[in-house]
């Protein structure tokens, strides 16, 4: 495998036109592995809700911890990649993330939901380096012209991930676990992410083998990049963490509420193993949608076809608080399709033109991952006072939101 990628100790400028293919599709990798780990979350709301007897707001804890990770670890994140570059960040980072998994065990032993959100948390600090160091690495991996494109195809394969998890975590953690006592289903979720951790592990020692090039207009950086404060003088960057904030609260509290959404009697009446395949309709969507985006976003404005496809996903929002029935139930799985081109799209808008200070500014948009920490718990609260469908309002507002950034916010001064 090593002998047919550029050698690490080669930098390369991107804008060469260079053939990256195949450190494109190593790095390619992760984006699935971390889509995975993430929408297993949507698995574990509604079944650590059963086993803990937990309200809304107190079940969203998993992704108000799993969230804030981002937030906290960002900025530690971007500090070791500049210490040490992206491919070893990367090693350390599902390393880390291999450790969060492992500790599932223990926290399903006791049972315990602290240690279970702690588990979360060193899980979610592996995957937050994993991103820091891939988005702007996959986002300079070629011509800068095709960097949106670019990262809307790593991010399809995020989206295989995030489909083929909630029929993962359906199967082996939800199915037939309203038969065993607490402690049984707490223990469900031990021999699946024990397998996950020994999967990062393999991953973590096949990244260290294989020699990834060195982007020169990025890896040369790390000696004199600028501030963090520098970075955010750039009203684009600044613009769109805001708008990676509200699209990954709405992205994840949507997602978190479906398996229960679903099997309201008004809605569908599922089961939660039968609604966990539906969410993956939801992923599913946002990776078909990838998908065609990378094609269209090779001929049409990112920032206007970003608009377009908030517009959309906020008037379906709007269509699901008001419907019932089957109605409801497709036209927020049908909010995954729009979802799709959201967040590669806000990325590459937000560090375009940054030059030396990519990394800060690719620091700054992952601390607003911190957004699927807060809004979902948001949205638990609304859910306990007035039920989850009216909760619904809160991410159809946080699209609007991007629909500006798309049409105005991210034109550069």
């Amino acid at each position: 495998m090593a002998s047919t990628a550029v050698p690490t100790n080669t930098h390369i400028d991107p804008s060469s036109g260079g053939d990256y293919r195949v450190p494109l599709a190593v790095v390619t990798m992760l984006f699935f592995m971390w889509g995975f780990l993430t929408c297993l979350n949507d698995i574990l709301v509604p079944h650590l809700k059963a086993v803990f007897d937990l309200t809304y707001t107190q079940v969203m804890l998993i992704q108000f911890t799993f969230f804030t990770a981002y937030f906290v670890m960002s900025i530690p994140s971007g500090k070791v990649i500049n210490a040490v570059g992206y491919q070893k960040g990367i090693v350390i980072g599902l390393v880390t993330a291999g450790i969060g998994t492992f500790l599932f065990y223990p926290a399903a032993s006791v049972p315990s939901y602290p240690l279970f959100l702690t588990a979360l948390f060193v899980l979610a600090s592996g995957i937050t380096l994993l991103q820091v160091a891939a988005n702007p690495y996959v986002a300079v991996l070629g011509r800068p012209e095709t960097a949106s494109s670019r990262l809307n195809l790593t991010q399809a394969f995020n989206s295989l991930g995030t489909t083929v998890a909630p029929f993962f975590g359906g199967l082996l953690i939800l199915g037939g676990a309203q038969a065993l006592s607490p402690q049984e289903e707490a223990a469900s979720v031990q021999m699946p992410y024990v397998g996950l951790g020994i999967a990062l592990l393999v991953l973590a020692f096949a990244m260290a083998k294989f020699r990834l090039p060195v982007i020169a207009t990025v890896e040369d950086h790390h000696a004199k990049s600028g501030k963090l404060s520098d970075a955010l003088k750039h009203r684009h960057l600044v613009l769109g963490a805001a708008a990676i904030f509200v699209y990954v609260g709405a992205e994840v509290s949507i997602g978190s509420f479906l398996v229960n959404f679903l099997g309201q009697t008004e809605i569908a009446g599922l089961e939660e193993a039968a609604a966990a395949g539906f969410v993956s309709y939801y992923w599913g969507g946002a990776m078909i949608g990838r998908f065609v985006g990378s094609a269209m976003l090779q001929k049409v404005n990112p920032g206007k076809l970003l608009g377009i496809f908030a517009l959309v996903a906020s008037a379906l929002v709007f269509a699901t608080v008001g419907l019932t029935g089957q109605a409801a139930m497709w036209t927020i799985l049908a909010v995954g399709l729009f979802n799709s081109i959201m967040f590669p799209t806000i990325f590459t808008l937000g560090i375009d033109g940054l030059g030396r200070l990519t990394s800060q500014g690719s620091s700054v948009l992952i601390m607003a991952i911190v957004g699927g920490a807060v809004i979902p718990l948001l949205q638990g609260a609304l859910a306990d006072a007035y039920g989850i469908q009216t909760a619904f309002l809160l991410p159809a507002v946080c699209y609007l939101y991007i629909v500006y950034y798309g049409f105005a916010g991210s034109r550069h001064q």
